[in-house]
């Protein structure tokens, strides 16, 4: 059973690589950094003796995911499991178009173009997995992140769809929604909120994947935290400050 982790340089990512890797399955890492995407394969290659591959992968080109896909299949065989873990927050909600621009084409073309591209073949063979990490930061638009926000949202609801297309495949999708875990991406903020480890997070998305979870938020209390945000009338949340 062959794995595809995408966004392979984050540290969630590394450590669902190594996860898979743990339990024997081939690995290939994909990451635009292709130089510690070879790390990262040679290290989960090294310590748990399990074949693994890397390469370049490029959320925006969207033309050459298929044949990114044909590729990756090429060198570890068919595709069971393929975790989309790339994201990009940009500069926030001050910044230029552009920047949003590459923001939602990061966050949620890119991602939906991918997926694509490798549920046709689990479609085809009738079997395999899609995780898509998504954010809780998608669950409702706020004004200090809405443009990633937003991306994220949309994958979130895509990866409904898409789960809903591909059940009677036998094509199981997941969507993981996080909230803070320490990694680049939360390095420097300031929160009230418990920070999860990247390991506990690859942990918990591992084993919802063999539970064949459809969504997991991740720490769970986020779970009941954006409950009650997305309760708050839209009268009184767009006078917060969030």
């Amino acid at each position: 059973m062959s794995v595809l982790v995408l966004g392979a340089t984050s540290r969630i990512a590394q450590q669902i690589a190594h996860r898979f890797g743990a339990a024997g399955h081939p690995v290939f890492v994909a990451a635009r950094d292709t130089e510690e995407a070879a790390r990262i394969a040679a290290d989960v290659a090294v310590r748990h003796q399990t074949k693994t591959a890397s390469g370049l992968f490029d959320a925006r080109d969207f033309e050459g995911h298929p044949a990114f896909v044909a590729d990756v299949e090429a060198q570890v065989g068919d595709l069971e499991v393929v975790v989309i873990a790339f994201g990009d927050m940009g500069g926030g909600p001050e910044a230029d178009f552009a920047d949003a621009h590459k923001v939602i084409d990061v966050n949620f073309t890119g991602a939906a173009s991918i997926a694509e591209a490798c549920a046709a073949g689990m479609a085809e063979r009738g079997r395999g997995a899609i995780i898509g990490i998504s954010s809780v930061a998608g669950d409702r638009g706020r004004q200090s992140n809405y443009v990633y926000g937003s991306a994220k949202g949309a994958f979130t609801l895509y990866l409904q769809g898409l789960r809903n297309r591909l059940f009677k495949a036998g094509v199981h999708v997941m969507t993981v929604k996080l909230g803070f875990v320490d990694t680049r991406m939360t390095f420097g903020m300031e929160t009230g909120i418990p920070v999860a480890s990247p390991e506990a997070a690859s942990q918990a998305i591992y084993d919802a994947w063999r539970r064949r979870e459809d969504t997991l938020y991740y720490p769970r209390f986020w779970g009941g935290i954006m409950g009650v945000i997305k309760a708050i009338p839209e009268r009184v949340f767009k006078r917060l400050s969030l």
